[in-house]
């Protein structure tokens, strides 16, 4: 069964990670219906300035505005079943633990978690206050996945591509796509 997949893309320091997730996604692409994109005026603010490019838009995926609450995935009849949040800033995260829907990204984490989908928060701060730490357990507790932007070494990444990839290949685990990365213990 092919994957109705949300990707929001929020103003925290780590575009790379939303763009390699959205390479990965057009690689993937056997694997999944449809792809929609939220960002925020923040989001492309940082991408242009840490990757020093405007490539977001040149993905083949649908893009909607961070107000349009006319998204499918506004919605759970959509039935978008994974949604995921790459980088997280600790004020989306504030917002979807104490359910504010001010915008498409909080509206459309909302409904994954009431509608009992996979929501993916790809959390990027250091360090966690008191307060982030309670909304990590609310979001979780709510039924969310805290994955958060800390690389793995075991892989011996020989570029920064390559670190930032081993979290985004944990990205793809969780949200049960296959693909080929370094597996402990199988090379």
């Amino acid at each position: 069964m092919k994957k109705k997949i949300v990707v929001a893309i929020t103003g925290a320091s780590g575009a790379i990670y939303a763009k390699l997730l959205l390479d990965a996604l057009k690689y993937l692409e056997a694997q999944i219906e449809d792809v929609a994109v939220v960002m925020s005026d923040n989001a492309r603010q940082v991408w242009e300035f840490e990757l020093d490019n405007k490539e977001y838009l040149n993905y083949p995926f649908s893009f909607f505005d961070k107000q349009d609450f006319m998204a499918p995935f506004a919605s759970g009849s959509a039935k978008y079943d994974t949604m995921i949040i790459i980088p997280c800033s600790m004020g989306t995260l504030g917002r979807i633990a104490s359910g504010v829907s001010n915008d498409l990204t909080t509206r459309a984490a909302d409904v994954i978690l009431k509608e009992r989908r996979r929501l993916i928060l790809v959390a990027r701060d250091t360090p966690f206050s008191l307060i982030h730490i309670n909304n990590l357990k609310t979001v979780t507790e709510a039924g969310g996945i805290i994955c958060p932007a800390i690389p793995s070494f075991y892989s011996k990444p020989q570029s920064i591509e390559e670190l930032a990839g081993t979290v985004v290949n944990r990205v793809l685990d969780l949200a049960g796509l296959e693909h080929d990365s370094f597996r402990w213990g199988g090379g």
